[in-house]
């Protein structure tokens, strides 16, 4: 089936610039791609576009008019590049631990029960229904998921992200040192040999059904002071065997940096311990990232790598504050935004969004710099941000010509709405083309700042709908 969305579209192809696309049509083929996006006179006349290209009847066009709705528009889906699916039980909980203990106290106890016996997948299964399911009521689209060192249980969420539809890279957490949590590992042996059996899983999910593009297996070491040197090197000859993208955490913790140069003493910086066994390149995700030094912010821009930035759950942790207008601006590093449950409490890269633009007004309230950032900065973040750092680019992140259409519908005006929008402030046909983008811009920072959930009220990944709460 075509699809013919008819609307406001509103993204940022550019890094701080928001552009306002008022009343145009999106064309949306069969196989999800964007053939058009752009006004047309009329109703008839946006048909035809869709009949130049394509030998369609009238029934085989659907139409989706969302242009009597004075406060609702067309975003990207959002892209969360830094997720443990496995902690999704653990939000809210730990707040009064630093990193490294709230990971002993909390984490690898919850994580170790996603296991290959009969309860460990019931409970797995369970899990990783409700995230995904509550991420992409959220609209998120694309997510990088990490779940834990069991190979089966992640296999099982492979499974469930092709099922819903979400685009979904894989992480099977690799970890062979883990002498606080010693019950909570694999040997080296087992884990490159349970990494091979996730890839060819992820390689083979057609034969069950599903859409083998929306699900990538990723190399995710969890972080270095985990690992042994021989799993890094493995994993790092991984990368080159499959060609695949690596996620891992970097400079979240200052107790955690000291740690690494205890362990990587021939290693200048945490960063170059990545570099130095082949997991720093332009696919790899680097999370935090929130106290990096100049030469590491030096070879992260040289490797073309980027960072995830995690506001909630670098101040749920007390982590820090990560400067990422100056990662953004000044070292031209890409940033995109991830929710880290649970050490994060957001579900939403919403509102990721949000706290980032708030941290960064707090880090301003403490330094001579200007570190603030703005919505601009945030939604970029959320979805181009996000789509660099998924070397995605080329394919999802914006609402334009040639890519998927991975996007979602806000309404501010569902019954259960948080957000109030009064009578002066909704466009009207009268006024003039400036002022109506004036109020949809205004409209937009009233829902990422009041907004939630309740106002996602439809997604689609792939042009296909995986969230519909409009019926």
């Amino acid at each position: 089936m075509y699809t013919l969305y008819y609307g406001n579209v509103i993204h940022t192809p550019q890094l701080g610039a928001i552009e306002i696309l008022l009343n145009h049509y999106v064309g949306v083929n069969a196989s999800g791609t964007i053939e058009f996006v752009q006004e047309a006179a009329s109703k008839e006349s946006a048909l035809e576009l869709v009949r130049e290209g394509n030998d369609l009847r009238d029934e085989e066009i659907a139409f989706v008019d969302n242009s009597h709705k004075s406060a609702s528009f067309l975003v990207p889906g959002f892209i969360d590049t830094h997720i443990h699916a496995s902690q999704y039980p653990n939000i809210g909980i730990g707040s009064d631990l630093p990193l490294l203990d709230w990971l002993n106290n909390h984490t690898f106890a919850l994580e170790s029960k996603l296991d290959g016996s009969l309860e460990g997948k019931r409970l797995a299964r369970e899990i990783y229904t409700k995230v995904i399911d509550r991420t992409l009521s959220n609209g998120t689209t694309c997510a990088s998921y990490f779940t834990t060192v069991d190979t089966e249980t992640t296999k099982i969420f492979a499974d469930i992200a092709a099922e819903k539809g979400q685009r979904a890279f894989v992480g099977k957490v690799c970890m062979d040192c883990n002498d606080s949590f010693p019950s909570y590992q694999e040997s080296l042996e087992d884990t490159i040999a349970n990494m091979k059996n996730l890839v060819d899983h992820c390689h083979h999910l057609e034969e069950n059904g599903y859409d083998r593009s929306l699900v990538c297996p990723i190399i995710t070491p969890r972080f270095a002071p985990v690992c042994s040197r021989d799993l890094l090197t493995e994993l790092g000859d991984m990368v080159k065997q499959y060609d695949l993208p690596i996620q891992t955490h970097v400079s979240e913790n200052k107790d955690e940096i000291s740690w690494v140069k205890s362990l990587f003493p021939d290693c200048p910086n945490y960063t170059s311990v990545y570099d130095k066994f082949g997991l720093l390149n332009a696919r790899t995700i680097l999370a935090h990232g929130i106290h990096l030094d100049e030469d590491e912010l030096k070879l992260v821009k040289a490797k073309k790598t980027s960072l995830s930035h995690c506001p909630s759950s670098n101040s749920f942790i007390t982590s820090g504050e990560a400067p990422v207008k100056k990662y953004l601006y000044e070292d031209g590093i890409n940033v995109s935004l991830g929710t880290d449950l649970a050490g994060g409490f957001e579900q939403s890269i919403l509102g990721v969004a949000r706290a980032s633009v708030m941290v960064s007004h707090h880090l301003a309230m403490g330094s001579a710099e200007d570190t603030k950032i703005g919505i601009p900065e945030a939604l970029f973040m959320a979805t181009v941000g996000g789509a660099k750092a998924c070397n995605l680019e080329n394919s999802v992140g914006t609402i334009e010509k040639g890519k998927k259409f991975d996007a979602q519908l806000i309404d501010l005006d569902v019954a259960t709405t948080n957000v109030d929008v009064f009578g002066f402030q909704r466009p009207e046909d009268n006024d003039k083309p400036e002022a109506v983008k004036e109020k949809v811009l205004n409209l937009l920072y009233k829902w990422v700042f009041s907004g939630d959930d309740r106002n996602c009220v439809q997604v689609w990944c792939n042009g296909k709908t995986v969230v519909n709460k409009r019926r």
